[in-house]
C-alpha cells in the first residue's frame, strides 16, 4: 500500500513543504510514483520518517540525521550520546535561567516603589542594574537577612529615599574632593569618610560592623556595577574605587585599634553580605552625615 504526500502530511504531522524538502536533499525520497509523477510513500518510507521525526525531536540536524540513517549501527549509538551530554547541559542552562528570571522577578516586586519621574528625581544618574541585583538574589537567597533587607528597602518612602540620597551625594562630594587633593588613604581625611559611609549603611540599610564593611568595599573595586551604586560613571576617577576599598580597610583596622590588615586581592562580595537592610543602630553621635 501507498500514500500520497498530502496523506503522509496528515498522518505524520508534518508539512508538505517539509517532506518536499526532505525529497529534494535526499533525505527521504519515496520509493514510487504515480502514473501522473506524484510521489507515492510506501511502508519503508513511512519507517524512514519515522526515524527522521524522531531524531529532528532530539534537535539533530539534517545533516547529521543523514548520517545516522546512511549507517545506522555505526552512528546511532555515538551520537545519541553526545546529543545526550548536550541536552543535559542545555537542561542545566535553561534551569539556570529560570532561576534567574524568578530571582529578577522578585527583585522587581521588591523594588523600590517610586514612578519612573520620581525615579529620575530621587536617584539622578545612581541606576541599579538588574543583573547585579539578580545575582545578589542568587548568592544570598538562603540568606534571612539579605530577605529582610530587601523588604526594609522597599518600605522606604519617597522621602526616605530623598533623604538618603541627599546624604549619598553630600559624602560623595568630600569622597571626590579628597581624593582631588591627593589624601592618601590611609589618612585621618580618608579613613573619616569611609567612616562615614559605614554610618549611613547601618543606619538606612543593615548594620555594618567594620568586617562587613571591608567586604562591601572588596566588591565596590571588583565590580564596577557595585560601585557605580555610590559614584556613578560620569562622576569616577581612575583609581577612586581602589581608593575607597583603601580607605575603608584603613578605617576597619583604626576602629579594631591593631595594626592594618593585608589588603585582599578584590574579589566578588562574599554570599553572607546583604547590604540593603534598615535599621536605627550605630547612630552617627558625632552630627556627621552617615552617607
Amino acid at each position: 500500500m501507498s500514500y500520497t504526500v498530502g496523506q503522509v502530511s496528515a498522518f505524520a504531522g508534518v508539512t508538505v513543504r517539509t517532506l518536499h524538502h526532505y525529497d529534494r536533499t535526499g533525505l527521504l525520497s519515496p520509493g514510487d510514483r504515480s502514473r501522473t509523477g506524484y510521489r507515492r510513500y510506501d511502508d519503508a518510507d513511512l519507517a524512514r520518517l519515522q526515524q527522521i521525526l524522531f531524531y529532528r525531536e532530539l534537535g539533530f540536524a539534517l545533516d547529521e540525521i543523514a548520517e545516522i540513517l546512511a549507517d545506522p549501527q555505526a552512528n546511532a549509538l555515538d551520537h545519541l550520546r553526545t546529543r545526550q551530554r548536550r541536552l543535559a547541559e542545555e537542561i542545566a542552562r535553561l534551569q539556570r535561567l529560570a532561576e534567574v528570571a524568578e530571582r529578577a522577578v522578585e527583585v522587581q516586586q521588591t523594588g523600590v516603589s517610586l514612578t519612573p519621574e520620581e525615579r529620575f528625581e530621587v536617584f539622578g544618574e545612581i541606576a541599579f542594574d538588574l543583573s547585579y541585583a539578580t545575582e545578589a538574589q542568587l548568592k544570598w537567597s538562603h540568606s534571612d537577612g539579605h530577605r529582610e533587607a530587601m523588604a526594609r528597602a522597599a518600605a522606604h518612602t519617597k522621602e526616605d529615599w530623598r533623604r538618603l540620597m541627599g546624604e549619598a551625594a553630600d559624602w560623595r562630594a568630600e569622597l571626590l574632593a579628597a581624593f582631588d587633593d591627593g589624601e592618601p588613604a590611609d589618612g585621618e581625611r580618608a579613613m573619616d569618610i569611609a567612616e562615614a559611609h559605614r554610618l549611613h549603611v547601618s543606619r538606612w540599610f543593615t548594620p555594618c560592623p567594620p568586617d562587613m564593611h571591608r567586604r562591601i568595599a572588596d566588591d565596590f573595586a571588583a565590580d564596577p556595577r557595585a560601585f557605580a551604586l555610590v559614584v556613578p560613571p560620569s562622576q569616577q576617577r581612575p583609581g577612586l574605587a581602589g581608593h575607597l576599598h583603601e580607605a575603608v580597610h584603613a578605617n576597619a583596622s583604626r576602629r579594631a585599634g591593631g595594626r592594618p590588615r593585608p589588603l585582599p586581592q578584590p574579589l566578588p562580595l562574599s554570599n553572607d553580605t546583604p547590604h540593603m537592610r534598615k535599621t536605627h543602630e550605630d547612630p552617627d553621635s558625632h552630627g556627621r552625615l552617615a552617607r
